[in-house]
This record gives structure tokens, C-alpha cells and sequence, in this order.
């Protein structure tokens, strides 16, 4: 939550937090100095919840004196800070009483710090705390609903404080009473049933709304509501006995300052540790301790008129309750593992769910990882981009290469958990399962995209081509044969009357065809070199060569073919190697200072054409058309090519592999 207020008020607004908080540390203080002067024990502090009031009262105050300090405008820390002066002056008030008592101080006196006393601390239970929870953690309502939930707390607290506080009753005995005292108190039972039934109501709206906000929540808010989890089973584990069963020990109350710790933690420090962790071991042994308890007290129940010595019934209960928890106890740390961390332990269940939605894409098979292991984002990357994400992306994360055929084609990002900083042993092993069939996956869409890419590339080149030959036909050799045509009619005509006329029409035509004739030439030469059907391609390629014997200075340069056992190629092929070696060698005589340059032509495997030259290195060439162009027709063909200067000259080389159809 970002505190929008003026950086002034965020001052005061600490600065009086941290009074607060040093005010309940003080009234502890007295209090102990109080119980010492009253001569208190061990025992009677515990019995005058000096000592239980005392710890909540501190922890409520200082914790809420953080989250004020952090958080100035969020409501749940001034609430604690309340919350903990309401347990502090209780403690001050306690021991305070009985001093003054032996003093003798005047009895108004008495009777006002017993009214403080026992008004203070039932606004904690009865306001402060619920209200607390059902803000948490942000500090605003669920909804504008849920807002009357909070109005209806506040408006009723004031019964359980008037039900603690009227009955009549002295602190301790030989104390006087307050001054707030209903002397019809018992006549009103049913109100104070209604108001116990209230506390309960308060508490249940409380936990109801923590609870859909764990299920609205991103992964954030879910962390934060894990550590209230935390502590609420923690302190719901030591308090139950305390309520149940007689005798439990008083100090098993000091399990509630968790409370108020772990709402600290949630909205000042939420990322301090792994809290998945924690809650998976709490909520574990916290279970299986209610088990043990019931499974106990059954038990004792049942043998207690079977076997009459208490001995062996104590002895025979053991047992049964260790053959109960034994089975159960790892089946009980996988439920609670998979709800807080999926379905880490069944890698093949999570492989089954990835497997399910790699025919929907993989937007679905990075979802699936991320609910299937409960990780707060994942990514898949190609080349630096994101190209499918689930989650919101934490401050860490994890990159993981996905490899295919010995080479890396993606990055998966894994966001860590909260506390985590590296990916653990069993996550690794899970991710690495899944990682073969994600590269799969991603290797798959990528040719996928590459054959899309290139029938779209081919299409578009088809048509304009297409295009280029319809307006070379239509602008020129069109209107060439068009002005035959009317030439040959017009000599027609002239040639009974005016024979000189139509012989001078005669020579014209004779022009304009041989035009016609250039232009169907140069059409049919762009479609595929003549001189490869005439002459072959090493005849093509070598009578290229005779035509570059000089370079663009006027200097001489002698051009050697080689080619060895060339088989027949597809007529492709050749002519993308005829391409390639002619703009290679018309590069050479252009822009280098060679004296020698050797065409060679080789074919095992693949077929290979290599243009070198002993020009000196001008540095990095620099890519333009004629580069380009060579570059796209062996990508064309599913060629490699590479081009640039070596220490003895410049270099072209293309391979292209003779399965070209």
C-alpha cells in the first residue's frame, strides 16, 4: 500500500507513532515495577495477567507502532497501537491497585484507576483487534458491503466493554469496585449472552473476509495472508485447551502476540522468508496435533472401563494413538505440501497437465507450470522477448535454459517464492522434466513460424515478379508490337502506291521487331540465364569469368574457375549458384584492388561455391544490396552463406544442401 500524503504529515505522523509505542513500553515498565513494589511473584503476575498482558500489550503496541511508522495511512497500525495501550494500562492498572490500597490513597482514586483498568483492556478483544482483521492487510473494506460489517463492530464494541467492566466485581479481593457498576448486572444475562454471541459473530466476519480475500488475491496478498494463517493456527492451537479444558496453564495466552508479529511481518516484511515453507510444517504438525488430541482423548474414553489400571491404559493409549499418526503423517505433509506448493511431489502429474495444453499453445503450457508448482510468474523468452507469461513478475527470477538438438532456443523465467533466493533441488528436478518437451514445443513453433514467414516471403516475391513481367509485357514489349502491327498495315497499304514510302515503313519494322525481340531476350534472361541451358553452368559461369577480365581502374585480373565432378543439379540450384558466383565476381572487379580471383565450385554432401580474391583487407564490408540479395537466395534454398574479409583476401562462400527440388 503507497501512503499518499505530504512528506510532512508522514513525519508527524511517525513521530507520533513512535510516542505511542515508547508510552505502552513505559506503562509495561511501571507495571513490573508496581507488581515488584506490591511484592507479586511469579505466580500472582501470571494470576493477575500482568504477565500475559503485559507481552500483548508490548507486541500490539511496538508492532503497530512499525506499521505506522511504514505505513502511516494504514489504519491496522494506530488499531494495534490502541490495541496495545489497551493491554498496557491493564497491566499498569493490576498492580497498581493494591499499592495504592496499602497507601492509603484516597478511595475516588482508587475507584478511577480500577474503572481504567478494567475498561482498558476489553477494547482490544471487543474493537481494536476484529476491526484490525477485517481491514487487513491494506487497510480499506473489502467492499462498500463490507464496510457495514466494520460500522456494525464499532457500534457494539461498547457492549462486551460495559459487560467486563460493570459487573461489580474487585480486581482482587479486599479492592474496591469502579465506578461504572450496573447493580442489576445479573438481570441482564441474556444482553451479555448476546454480546459473548457478538464477539463470536465479530471474530467469524473477520476470518470470513480474510478468506475471499485469499481467493481474490494475487500472489502478493496471498503471502501477506499466509503469515496471519500462520499465527492465527498457531495461537487457535494453544488457546483451544486454555478455553476447553481446565487447568491448562494461563500462559498458553502468550501465543496470541503472534498475532500482531505476523500482520507486521505480512505488511512491512511480507518477503523476509519463505512462508509457504513455514505454514506447509505449521499447518502439518498443527494438524496432526488436533489428531493426536482427539485421538487421545477418544481413546481414554473408551479404555477407560476396559483396562483398570491407569498405567497400562495410559500405556495402551500410546501405542494406539503412535499406529494412528504414523500412516497418516506423510499423507498428511503431501496434502498440505500440494495446497501450497502443487504438484512439486508428481512430477508425471504435472507433465500430464503440459502435455494437455501443448496443442493450445504455450500462453497454456506456461500457465499450466505456474499453477502446477504454485510459483508466482513464469516466462518463456526467445531471444531476449517475452513471448508468453503467467503471473506477475517478482522482483527475482530465475532464467532456465530450454535446449533442442545442443542449442539453446528459449529461456523459461521462473519468479521465486517469497524468501527464496534460488530454485530448490526439487523444483530443479521437476523443471528439468518438463524442460524436453517445452523446447520441443518452442523449437516446433519456431520452424512453425519460419515456414509461415517463408511461403508469405515467397508468395510476395511470386507477385511482384508476376507484377514486374506484366508491366515490362504491357509497357514495353506491348506497345513495341503494337506499333509493328500498325507499321506492317500502313506498309501494306503503300505498297501498290507509294513503294519507296512503304519500303522506308519496311526498314522500321524491320527495328521494331528486332526491339520486340531484345526485350523478350531480356525478359526470358531475368526468368533463367540462357547461357545455363546453352552452355551449362561451369560453361555459363566461365564465360561470365572471360567477360570480367578487367577490373573498374582499367587493370587487369585474371578470374580462374574450378569446379570437380559436378553431378546434375535441379534447375534451382543452379541458378541460385549461377547468381551468386556472377554477383560475387562482379563485386571483385568493382569495389577490390585484386590481381587474381579463383571461382570454385565443389560437391560432396552439399554443394559449395567459394569466390576468393587476393585484394587487400579494407576492414568489415559492409552489407548492401548485392550482399543481401546473395544472402536471400541460399536462405531461400535452406543454404548457409557468410562473406568478409580474411588475412589473405576477400572471401564469399554458400553451401547448399542438393535435396532441392
Amino acid at each position: 500500500m503507497t501512503d499518499r500524503v505530504s512528506p510532512e504529515r508522514a513525519r508527524s505522523r511517525r513521530g507520533l507513532a513512535g510516542a505511542l509505542g515508547a508510552l505502552v513500553v513505559l506503562e509495561v515498565a511501571l507495571g513490573l515495577v508496581f507488581s515488584a513494589v506490591a511484592g507479586w511473584g511469579w505466580q500472582e503476575m501470571l494470576d493477575g495477567f500482568v504477565v500475559t498482558n503485559g507481552l500483548m500489550g508490548v507486541t500490539f503496541g511496538l508492532c503497530g507502532a512499525v506499521i505506522a511508522w511504514h505505513r502511516p495511512s494504514n489504519p491496522i497500525g494506530w488499531l494495534f497501537i490502541a490495541d496495545g495501550i489497551g493491554h498496557a494500562t491493564t497491566t499498569l492498572g493490576g498492580p497498581l491497585m493494591p499499592v495504592l490500597a496499602d497507601a492509603g490513597a484516597p478511595l475516588s482514586t482508587q475507584q478511577l484507576v480500577a474503572t481504567i483498568t478494567l475498561l482498558a483492556w476489553p477494547w482490544s478483544i471487543g474493537l481494536f483487534l476484529p476491526l484490525a482483521l477485517l481491514l487487513f492487510p491494506n487497510g480499506r473494506a473489502l467492499s462498500p458491503r463490507w464496510r457495514w460489517a466494520a460500522l456494525g463492530i464499532i457500534v457494539t464494541a461498547p457492549l462486551f466493554v460495559i459487560e467486563m467492566g460493570a459487573s461489580g466485581e474487585p480486581i482482587s479481593d479486599g479492592l474496591p469496585t469502579g465506578f461504572l457498576v450496573i447493580p442489576s448486572y445479573a438481570e441482564l444475562q441474556p444482553l451479555w449472552t448476546a454480546t459473548e454471541i457478538r464477539n463470536l459473530i465479530a471474530l467469524l466476519l473477520a476470518i470470513s473476509c480474510l478468506v475471499i480475500r485469499f481467493r481474490r488475491a494475487d500472489e502478493i496478498g496471498r503471502r501477506q495472508l499466509l503469515w496471519l494463517l500462520l499465527a492465527s493456527v498457531i495461537a487457535l492451537l494453544f488457546i483451544t485447551p486454555w478455553g476447553l479444558i481446565a487447568g491448562t496453564p494461563i500462559l498458553v495466552l502468550l501465543a496470541i502476540p503472534l498475532i500482531p508479529i505476523s500482520v507486521a511481518v505480512a505488511i512491512v516484511r511480507h518477503q523476509l522468508l519463505d512462508i509457504r515453507l513455514v505454514v506447509s510444517r505449521a499447518l502439518t504438525w498443527g494438524l496432526l496435533t488436533l489428531l493426536a488430541i482427539g485421538s487421545y482423548a477418544g481413546l481414554a474414553a473408551i479404555l477407560g472401563s476396559l483396562i483398570p489400571s491407569r498405567g497400562g491404559r495410559s500405556a495402551a493409549i500410546t501405542v494406539l494413538v503412535a499406529l494412528i499418526i504414523a500412516p497418516i503423517l506423510p499423507r498428511l505433509q503431501q496434502l498440505v505440501d500440494r495446497a501450497l506448493y502443487g504438484d512439486r511431489r508428481d512430477p508425471a502429474r504435472i507433465a500430464s497437465r503440459v502435455g494437455e495444453q501443448l496443442s493450445a499453445g504455450l500462453p497454456g503450457v506456461v500457465a499450466a507450470i505456474r499453477s502446477g508448482l504454485r510459483f508466482p510468474y513464469t516466462a518463456l523468452t526467445v531471444d531476449g522477448t517475452v513471448i508468453a507469461a503467467d503471473g506477475t513478475e517478482p522482483q527475482i527470477a530465475v532464467p532456465l535454459d530450454l535446449e533442442y538438438g545442443g542449442t539453446s532456443v528459449a529461456q523459461l523465467m521462473i519468479g521465486l517464492r517469497s524468501g527464496e533466493n534460488a530454485l530448490s533441488a526439487a523444483d530443479r528436478d521437476v523443471l528439468a522434466l518438463l524442460a524436453i518437451p517445452l523446447a520441443v514445443a518452442v523449437h516446433a513453433t519456431r520452424l512453425s513460424s519460419e515456414l509461415q514467414s517463408s511461403r508469405e516471403k515467397l508468395v510476395a516475391t511470386r507477385e511482384e515478379e508476376r507484377r514486374r513481367i506484366r508491366r515490362d509485357l504491357h509497357d514495353g514489349l506491348g506497345p513495341t508490337l503494337t506499333g509493328v502491327a500498325f507499321t506492317a498495315d500502313a506498309a501494306a497499304n503503300l505498297i501498290d502506291t507509294d513503294t519507296s514510302k512503304a519500303r522506308d515503313l519496311i526498314t522500321t519494322l524491320r527495328t521494331d521487331t528486332r526491339t520486340a525481340i531484345a526485350d523478350v531476350r531480356r525478359l526470358v534472361d531475368d526468368l533463367r540465364p540462357p547461357a545455363l541451358d546453352d552452355l551449362g553452368l561451369v560453361g555459363a559461369l566461365q564465360q561470365r569469368a572471360d567477360q570480367l577480365a578487367f577490373r573498374a581502374d582499367g587493370a587487369s585480373i585474371q578470374v580462374e574457375v574450378a569446379a570437380e565432378g559436378l553431378p546434375a543439379l535441379p534447375a534451382a540450384l543452379e541458378v541460385a549458384a549461377y547468381r551468386i558466383a556472377t554477383e560475387a565476381l562482379t563485386n571483385v572487379v568493382r569495389h577490390s584492388s585484386a590481381t587474381s580471383a579463383v571461382l570454385a565450385l565443389r560437391c560432396g554432401d552439399d554443394l559449395e561455391v567459394e569466390v576468393t580474391d587476393d585484394g587487400p583487407p579494407n576492414g568489415a564490408w559492409r552489407p548492401g544490396v548485392g550482399l543481401h540479395a546473395m544472402r536471400e537466395r541460399a536462405a531461400e534454398l535452406g543454404g548457409a552463406f557468410e562473406a568478409g574479409p580474411t588475412p589473405t583476401g576477400g572471401r564469399v562462400h554458400a553451401r547448399f544442401p542438393l535435396d532441392v527440388s
